[in-house]
């Protein structure tokens, strides 16, 4: 029988916020560094108005779901205009990208299919865990 981890139980209250820079905040809150047999990661990030995480992949399949507000989505080589209520999936490898449009706040919610998840930043190309020191680079403000 798989080894079973003690149920965590978030509140929001208590969750430390891992700030990107620039406007994007991450709140993460079932991450699999919580434990050896943990398969998902999940969270919501929030954007401020005009701020962008750009284009990138990951080594996971992603699962995204917009809380509240407006945003453009690239996925591969198609871009969109999303608002709340839109959902979409993003397989491993895929380069993809958020960006706030709107002029209130942005909130998606994610879920990585892993652990050990990482980022890839397309234009440099550099790697970096999820939630890395070096993953708060991750975040740019919009020109």
């Amino acid at each position: 029988m798989p080894e079973t981890d003690e149920r965590i139980v978030v509140d929001p209250g208590a969750i430390l916020p891992f700030d990107r820079g620039s406007g994007v905040i991450t709140l993460p809150y079932v991450g699999a560094w919580n434990s050896t047999t943990t398969t998902v990661t999940t969270g919501v990030t929030i954007f401020a108005p005009g701020t962008a995480i750009p284009l990138h992949t990951h080594n996971v399949e992603e699962t995204v779901l917009v809380l509240s507000g407006e945003a453009s989505v690239t996925i591969g080589e198609e871009r969109l205009e999303v608002s709340t209520g839109w959902a979409t999936w993003v397989s491993a490898g895929v380069p993809h990208a958020f960006a706030n449009r709107g002029a209130g706040e942005l909130r998606i919610y994610w879920v990585y299919g892993g652990r050990r998840v990482t980022r890839t930043i397309c234009a440099t190309g550099e790697t970096v865990e999820h939630l890395s020191s070096g993953d708060r680079r991750a975040a740019r403000v919009d020109g």
